[in-house]
């Protein structure tokens, strides 16, 4: 029989993906340790749907730890599909004695998980959530998995490459199936309230200005919750170890981002500039040619359709 397991079920894409997959008829057990990153009753509220369906069984777990507890919830004569997505996140707080929590959650929580993979066996696929902040700031734009050689900007980034690489070596040494997703600037209902056009939002709806780090001129391939949940499903068959961009197709300046936002929610939004934080990076763009040609994905959440539903979704929600 397969089933799934989703690492950072109750997070901003882990619970969207851990809602699809149940929606499907999957058996799904996930794991989340409810870090306090940010409000943990915004994550509880994220599992809330998937916790009275039977289907479903929620891990309270560190896998920083170790991962002997699995064994009890995970017969071991099924087939499973392992989607990683706990991580500590955020480039901006990946400085200084911080970088120990990021050390722990994103290293060493996945060597945990694929060393427990590669014993256990019986795995249909590994799929990682990496991230576009792998990339650094490149020379030349888009970024594509060939020929941007990843130099990370921040400590964050550096984590999340190496963890893209311990699932590399699993994959090269040992055989394991994988594959790793890049993902580029991810929004939609459920985004934490740190980042970007949750904050924005909330602000315009209070009637304040935003903040924005820099100058506004910096851009960013945004990309829709919708299509990256997308995008993981289909990596399910995707299991020679590649590393493919999932990024948005809509690429713009921050400037522009806010003005589409004011355009959906019919007013002005003011805004306060403040300095750019250690870590930020100047642009992001995604080449998903490779994506395309591997999984057939391509984007089709267009931005302005996107950030509506991130809007009607605080509005519900607040």
């Amino acid at each position: 029989m397969k089933k799934y397991l989703v690492t950072g079920c109750a997070g901003f894409i882990g619970s969207t993906l851990t809602d699809k997959l149940l929606n499907e008829g999957a058996s799904v057990t996930g794991i989340d340790i409810f870090r306090d990153y940010y409000d943990v009753s915004i994550k509880r509220r994220n599992i809330a749907s998937a916790l009275v369906n039977p289907s479903f069984t929620l891990l309270e777990k560190d896998l920083s730890t170790g991962l002997d507890f699995l064994s009890s919830f995970i017969d071991s004569s099924d087939e499973l599909v392992i989607y990683h997505l706990a991580a500590q996140a955020g480039v901006r707080k990946s400085w200084g004695t911080d970088f120990r929590i990021y050390t722990r959650d994103n290293i060493d929580a996945t060597q945990n998980l694929l060393e427990w993979a590669h014993f256990r066996g019986g795995i249909k696929n590994f799929v990682y959530a990496s991230s576009s902040s792998i990339y650094g700031v490149p020379a030349i734009l888009p970024m594509t998995e060939d020929k941007t050689v990843p130099i990370p900007h921040s400590p964050y980034g550096v984590t999340k490459l190496a963890a893209e690489n311990l699932v590399r070596l699993y994959t090269a040494n040992m055989g394991l199936p994988s594959a790793s997703l890049r993902f580029f600037t991810v929004y939609g209902p459920r985004q934490r309230p740190d980042m970007a056009f949750n904050r924005f939002i909330r602000a315009a709806l209070d009637g304040k200005a935003i903040g924005v780090f820099g100058n506004g001129r910096q851009t960013r391939d945004f990309t829709y919750i919708d299509d990256i949940v997308h995008g993981l499903r289909l990596a399910e068959d995707s299991t020679k170890g590649l590393s493919m961009n999932l990024g948005g197709g809509n690429r713009v300046t921050l400037l522009h981002s806010i003005e589409t936002l004011a355009k959906v929610m019919g007013r002005e939004i003011g805004i306060e500039f403040s300095e750019s934080k250690l870590g930020d990076v100047p642009d992001t763009w995604a080449s998903a040619e490779l994506a395309m040609i591997e999984m057939g994905w391509k984007p089709s959440v267009s931005l302005e359709e996107g950030l509506s539903q991130e809007v009607n979704w605080l509005l519900s929600s607040s």
